[in-house]
């Protein structure tokens, strides 16, 4: 196996190589290492991690302020569900 992980460069196995190791190659790839499956010599697929894509977080104190406004008889009981209250 070619082990050149922190320098960027593409690690290469054989296909017998990927499918006798490939939960550590998943590992790998998670952790940011490109692996490349050949056959033959030949190149048949690569692989890497994803790179997850965060929405920036809402602050939570204030974050609809001004959006929207309450009726002033937002917590009166509707006709009907007294029973529930």
């Amino acid at each position: 196996m070619n082990e050149h992980a922190r320098s960027g460069k593409v690690i290469s196995v054989t296909v017998e190589e990927a499918e006798a190791r490939i939960a550590e190659l998943l590992r790998r790839a998670e952790a940011g290492e490109r692996i490349e499956v050949t056959r033959g010599g030949k190149p048949v697929v690569e692989f890497a991690g994803t790179v997850e894509r965060r929405k920036p977080k809402l602050p939570r104190i204030g974050a609809f302020e001004g959006q929207f406004e309450l009726p002033e008889d937002w917590d009166e009981i509707p006709t009907g569900f007294e029973k529930y209250a």
